[in-house]
């Protein structure tokens, strides 16, 4: 495994930036996910190598006082505390690169659980040599892949998390773009380069556009904090990432479908398919995953349902702008390109318009039969958390929990 890192040895994988990465990964040896290097591509990619301007000292006072105004709205609108420590909120402006150390940081427990289970086998085929399906002419392919299959999965995880997330740090506009918990904390993030962009790409005023993504982050912050909330999504995203299986038949099928006699379009062609997204959740992903989703999903729509609803509340009275705002934004979100929407999919995450038609739709019947007073009964405790049937039919989650249903 050193000879790959020897830099008195040629390269093989020079030009070819996926392979140049799992290299350095791999070389780095200790058998644990090289982290360092992950962070050092997630940079990388979020800043494309180029230095990053200093955020403007100008932006962190005017986010402070929108986010003071959204906060109280907030606060009123939901009957929850804002903080999740009992500190202070506060509003961070940030670039690119900040986000996304944060992010990586934050994603860890979640990328780590995730490396342990792709590097397990099992036991049948623990004593099995792979099978690259490359033979003949392409011996010198196989040799260069073979020493890779067994540690590839933990590496291929930090590495593309490296990657996906320095992807994400160019297009997020705060750290809830993902309705995943944090890390305990009231820092929120705000990456105003992107922002500036989004805003002058649609000709949307730049004070309103910092108030609607002030509510947006701090609406979620509020609704994942309350601590039933986080647990049953932080226990879901857990279970959903030891599930993973490795399958390496599944990723060798993938690469003997290849055409690898062209040369270097070749070599290129290879580095797209193991670079894809869809390869590597093809190879891995489980049925016990597939079961698991439908809980993952329902909590999931319930809390993007929640935010939308507050938002609504609140910003079609405080923002002049609104409609046209949300119109842009809602519209983006739901727009992801397929390569951006990897985490999503590898945490069992994926935010399509179908999910936030869910999540309106069950705060509007709930609201609709109960009022406000019956909405603020799902931050009682984990019983009152509906389960997938009841998010698609509100009439059962209030009749479960002993609500009348006033539309009767």
């Amino acid at each position: 495994m050193n000879r790959v890192s020897d830099p008195g040895s040629p390269n093989p994988f020079e030009g070819f930036p996926l392979f140049g990465d799992l290299a350095k990964l791999l070389g780095q040896g200790g058998g644990g996910v090289p982290w360092d290097a992950a962070r050092n591509l997630a940079l990388a990619v979020a800043t494309e190598n180029t230095s990053e301007p200093n955020v403007d000292p100008i932006e962190r006072i005017t986010l402070e006082q929108l986010a003071r105004v959204a906060e109280l709205h907030v606060a009123n609108v939901t009957g929850l505390s804002t903080s999740v420590t009992g500190r202070e909120l506060t509003v961070l402006p940030v670039t690119r690169s900040a986000w996304a150390q944060r992010t990586l940081d934050d994603y860890r427990p979640l990328l780590e659980t995730l490396a342990a289970s792709l590097g397990s086998t099992d036991e049948a085929d623990d004593d099995a040599e792979p099978d690259l399906g490359l033979g003949g002419p392409d011996d010198q392919l196989a040799a260069m892949l073979g020493p890779m299959m067994q540690a590839m999965q933990p590496m291929m995880v930090a590495m593309t998390a490296g990657s996906m997330v320095g992807h994400m740090a160019r297009r997020s506009f705060g750290q809830y773009d993902l309705p995943i918990p944090r890390r305990a904390s009231d820092e929120l993030l705000i990456v105003v380069p992107n922002l500036d962009a989004f805003g002058a790409e649609w000709s949307l005023p730049a004070d309103d556009l910092r108030l609607w993504i002030c509510l947006h982050e701090i609406a979620h912050h509020t609704v994942l904090g309350v601590p039933h909330v986080r647990a049953r999504i932080e226990t879901l995203l857990g279970e959903y990432t030891t599930k993973f299986r490795n399958d390496p038949g599944a990723l060798e099928d993938r690469l003997g479908e290849l055409d690898i006699t062209g040369g270097p379009d070749a070599m290129a062609s290879l580095q797209r398919a193991l670079g894809e997204p869809g390869a590597l959740l093809g190879a891995i992903q489980s049925d016990e995953q597939r079961a698991l989703l439908p809980r993952l999903e329902a909590i999931v729509a319930v809390v993007v349902g929640v935010v939308d609803h507050v938002m609504d509340e609140v910003g079609g009275k405080l923002i002049g702008s609104y409609g046209m705002l949300t119109e842009a934004l809602r519209r983006r979100r739901v727009e992801t390109a397929e390569s951006d929407r990897f985490v999503e999919r590898l945490l069992g995450l994926e935010l399509t318009q179908a999910v936030y038609d869910r999540g309106s739709a069950f705060v509007e019947g709930v609201i609709e039969r109960a009022g406000a007073d019956g909405l603020a009964r799902l931050w009682e405790d984990e019983k009152m958390l509906p389960s997938p049937p009841e998010v698609d039919a509100p009439g059962l989650w209030l009749a479960r929990i002993d609500l009348p249903d006033d539309t009767d």
